[in-house]
């Protein structure tokens, strides 16, 4: 058995990984990241095509923890600015204003269409009682039927991979909102001004693409604490504490003082040495995640619109959310070229999961070529990708079982958890690094003074 002397070992160096690490070097703690894979950075990483640069999806910081911010900005410098680019619906050939406006929305589907989608938002709120917990009638009753089905519904369903009465009102985050007398009122009042306020389109972002936050936290926790091309695959405990881990294709296990994991949940708990009791491995076993296929278009174009995210509710699109990455920093794609990230959730048993590359790109170029994005022979070149583990599934009472598990956890004292699936909820890179730095302040508690 091996001996680790480091106080924290963290297992996955993706974001949330490289989060703990981050602040632990910087508050004089020892650590060990282990890693599955040949690099750090897990699904926030930035890819370079040619003369192209784009990410594994539509990654952007925002200022929602002031502390977290500054630290992201310290760690970046210069590199980091600040871009103001909105993110928009496209629903039957027009952009829709999103988080909804109900100015846009009356210009953009009628007055007509408005009034009915008015009438049908009162009616929900009269019908209060029929809230049961699920993001289908919570949505209903903040936007009524007729909007809700519109842009809401649809959209999550394509993205969850669920029927929306079956999704836990966790998967809105905080973005059911907009749509209310007031809302209108200030619109129709300060008119574009009121909108730019509204409207969620300022953010921060690295000039040479999102991976640059992780890779400037790699470099700062330093190679020799990396140990990549690790999968752990076994966890040992005495039933009070985790005593040491294992990695595939190794008999070797080494030691551990305190361990934070940021694996998916049901790995975790899967790769504990004895097995938890049988309830706990069902709870953990009955824990879904969404993957992704991506798909990168490089355009011989100079640009398709101002929009940083550009949402996709209609379920004749296959894919939930397109973003291109030059609205983001210029320094993405060369200049008078393009591109676009197109993002396709999928479970692994789906056609579209294992459907080749060529007929993936054709796919999704016919569908914007049909739309008047681009031409077929705009395309100089594509790229398609996997993510595995991109979404933990926010089913209906997820929330009891997650508890039930961590609970059931709870014994472990030298156990914490962090990330989005270590601790299976919707989080971001801020809360990610929240986490980390919260962690790593408990540990320094215990830090006996010299």
């Amino acid at each position: 058995m091996g001996y680790g002397t480091e106080d924290i070992t963290i297992l996955a160096g993706g974001p949330a990984g490289l989060s703990v690490g981050y602040y632990a070097r910087k508050n004089g703690l020892s650590f060990t990241i282990y890693e599955a894979n040949n690099r750090v950075g897990g699904n926030c990483v930035t890819l370079k095509q040619g003369d192209f640069l784009f990410d594994s999806g539509a990654h952007r910081l925002h200022d929602k923890d002031e502390e977290v911010t500054e630290e992201v900005k310290n760690l970046l410098g210069d590199e980091l600015h600040r871009v103001s680019a909105p993110s928009q619906i496209f629903f039957r050939g027009q952009y829709i204003d999103f988080p909804l406006s109900p100015l846009d929305l009356l210009k953009k589907i009628g007055p007509f269409e408005f009034s009915r989608a008015g009438l049908s938002f009162a009616k929900a709120r009269v019908s209060k009682s029929e809230l049961d917990g699920s993001f289908e009638s919570l949505a209903l009753y903040r936007y009524g039927r007729s909007i809700s089905e519109k842009f809401l519904l649809n959209y999550s369903e394509k993205l969850w991979g669920l029927p929306c009465n079956q999704l836990s009102p966790n998967i809105s985050g905080k973005r059911l909102k907009g749509l209310d007398l007031r809302t209108f009122l200030i619109e129709a009042t300060l008119g574009k001004l009121a909108k730019t306020q509204h409207l969620d389109g300022s953010f921060y972002y690295p000039k040479m693409g999102y991976g640059r936050v992780v890779e400037r936290m790699e470099e700062f926790c330093g190679p020799e604490n990396m140990r990549l091309n690790h999968r752990i695959n076994r966890l040992t405990h005495n039933g009070r504490q985790i005593q040491a881990v294992g990695v595939d294709g190794s008999d070797r296990l080494f030691r551990v003082n305190q361990v934070v994991s940021t694996l998916p949940l049901s790995l975790l708990i899967r790769s504990l040495d004895p097995a938890p009791p049988a309830e706990i491995l069902r709870l953990a076993n009955s824990l879904r995640y969404r993957h992704l296929r991506l798909v990168a278009l490089f355009l011989d174009k100079p640009s398709i619109n101002g929009n940083a995210t550009v949402y996709f509710p209609e379920k004749t699109f296959p894919f939930t959310r397109i973003y291109e990455p030059r609205n983001r920093s210029p320094y993405m794609s060369p200049p008078g070229k393009t591109s676009l990230v197109v993002e396709i959730p999928c479970h692994r048993e789906d056609a579209i999961w294992s459907l080749d590359d060529s007929g993936l790109v054709n796919m999704i170029t016919q569908k914007l070529v049909e739309i008047g994005w681009i031409r077929a022979d705009e395309v100089l070149d594509s790229w398609c990708g996997r993510l595995n583990f991109a979404y933990p599934i926010l089913e209906l009472g997820f929330e009891d079982k997650v508890s039930d598990i961590a609970d059931w956890l709870s014994r472990f004292d030298n156990l914490s958890l962090s990330g989005r699936n270590g601790k299976f909820a919707y989080t971001h890179l801020h809360d990610m690094m929240r986490f980390g730095k919260d962690i790593v302040e408990k540990q320094l508690a215990l830090v006996p003074v010299a």
